[in-house]
């Protein structure tokens, strides 16, 4: 490897940091093959509840590498990096996208890869794919509009325009942002808050979520009824500590 994705473990959470701030964190396939090695490791980790990906210096990322695509990059197989931020979804414990400072186009379908994206006050996001006569093929024309709508997921792809950390918010994009000079704190403080809830029902309510999004409503709650995973092994221990306090 190399360390174009670092790995830096906590208190039962995971820091996933994109290291090329000289390139504003560009996307390269380099970066994707390692991203795609932590995740599968992660993934075997039991002694990690929650992951966070942001990125190093001054932003989490400009986007794809524009040089890279001019270039011919060479990628394993057809559907790469879509497959790639699929695994990094489907990861079972929940996994939050850190943003400040850019976050425009492929660096957005990273973000949205993330189960919510935490907003720097500084953090500006944007997809430019129509800018550069390019269409998505990482998961944004899919992600986007579960996130946002799809009238408004049509706006910022039709625009090209760049939104604020305010307007992430107002529509959903990001679930809330924080002044920038807060922004370490509020990760820690947010994963132990996660870490500290059960891995078991993290792990099964993102299967449970992910298998009724956006169908009809009474097939979801039969799927819920039929599907539940019950209760996990450490619930009465849960609940003992809570009734002694």
């Amino acid at each position: 490897m190399t360390d174009c994705v670092l790995r830096e473990d906590h208190d039962g959470w995971s820091m996933l940091t994109l290291n090329r701030p000289d390139k504003l964190n560009a996307l390269t396939v380099e970066m994707f093959r390692e991203l795609r090695s932590h995740v599968a490791d992660l993934r075997k980790d039991d002694a990690i509840g929650c992951v966070v990906i942001r990125g190093a210096g001054k932003c989490f990322s400009a986007g794809h590498d524009l040089g890279d695509i001019a270039e011919g990059e060479e990628v394993p197989s057809r559907g790469w990096h879509s497959e790639t931020l699929r695994l990094l979804e489907k990861l079972p414990k929940p996994v939050i996208a850190a943003v400040h400072g850019h976050c425009y186009t492929g660096a957005l379908e990273v973000a949205l890869a993330a189960d919510f994206i935490l907003a720097a006050d500084s953090a500006r996001f944007g997809d430019t794919h129509a800018k550069w006569a390019l269409t998505p093929v990482w998961g944004m024309s899919q992600r986007l509009p579960r996130r946002v709508g799809i009238a408004t997921a049509k706006r910022l792809m039709f625009t090209a325009d760049m939104i604020d950390a305010d307007e992430a918010v107002r529509i959903g994009l990001a679930e809330y942002a924080v002044p920038l000079e807060q922004f370490d704190d509020e990760i820690a403080e947010l994963a132990q808050k996660i870490v500290s809830n059960s891995a078991f029902s993290h792990a099964a309510n993102k299967r449970l979520l992910e298998a009724t999004d956006a169908g009809p409503l009474d097939a979801g709650l039969q799927w819920e009824v039929m599907e539940t995973e019950g209760h996990g092994p450490d619930m009465h221990d849960r609940i003992s500590a809570f009734i002694k306090k």
